[in-house]
């Protein structure tokens, strides 16, 4: 009797299983897996383009983001030149800021490859004047290594679709980023509570992002490679 009782009361708390996530993936051919490291989350696979893509659900991997991160990745073989970033205005200011200080407030000279590419290509891209709705861009800002590279990216389907996601799940502005690094694509946001109409918002957009990015690779200018950054990996 006593031994049970130790159990009983030893016994972990149950963990979230997310029944209408795991639901709403099957009904998608989406696979399922929980993650059951320290911090949990799941995993979703699915298919575009002929090519497997990921969505991971969980810990952050970035400092700007607190509590739980979402996180899609697709590899598409992209020119490791084609370097092009959407981020939510709110999230550019708060990066500009850190960025600022880190080297005010330090004897910092130089940007190291530990630095989030988010933070370094503040620094060393230009701003990118993309033609879409006023609401877009006002609420998001657009940097690449070449301006119109970004711009064939972003103008047309993908403005749209993140109009849609303004009023939609990134309604409440939560830092997001939206980018193409090393030959893929990722999409990683601040999402508290993995709701499905959120997962479905951020997997709509980045199935427009993706054919929308290998249009932009297509018709990009060959360039020279960027100079590398340390050991610094966006996963």
């Amino acid at each position: 009797m006593l031994d049970a009782f130790k159990r009983l009361i030893a016994r972990k708390p149950s963990e979230p299983e997310w029944p209408e996530v795991a639901e709403w993936a099957g009904r998608h051919q989406f696979g399922f897996k929980r993650v059951r490291d320290e911090g949990g989350g799941f995993v979703l696979d699915g298919q575009m383009e002929g090519k497997p893509w990921r969505l991971e659900w969980g810990p952050p991997q970035r400092p700007y983001i607190q509590g739980h991160e979402l996180r899609i990745r697709m590899e598409l073989g992209l020119s490791s030149n084609l370097q092009m970033l959407v981020l939510t205005q709110s999230l550019f200011e708060t990066l500009e800021r850190n960025a600022f200080e880190s080297f005010t407030e330090s004897t910092q000279t130089v940007i190291d490859g530990n630095t989030p590419e988010e933070m370094r290509w503040l620094v060393m891209f230009p701003t990118s004047s993309v033609k879409a709705p006023k609401t877009v861009r006002s609420r998001f800002h657009f940097i690449g290594g070449a301006a119109e590279d970004t711009e064939r990216w972003v103008e047309g389907p993908l403005a749209e679709q993140l109009e849609k996601a303004d009023a939609g799940f990134l309604a409440a502005h939560p830092p997001f980023v939206l980018m193409t690094l090393r030959g893929r694509v990722y999409l990683r946001m601040q999402l508290d509570d993995p709701d499905t109409r959120s997962l479905a918002g951020a997997v709509a957009l980045f199935q427009v992002a993706v054919p929308q990015a290998l249009q932009a690779g297509a018709a990009a200018v060959p360039r020279a490679a960027p100079p590398p950054f340390g050991n610094s990996r966006s996963t």
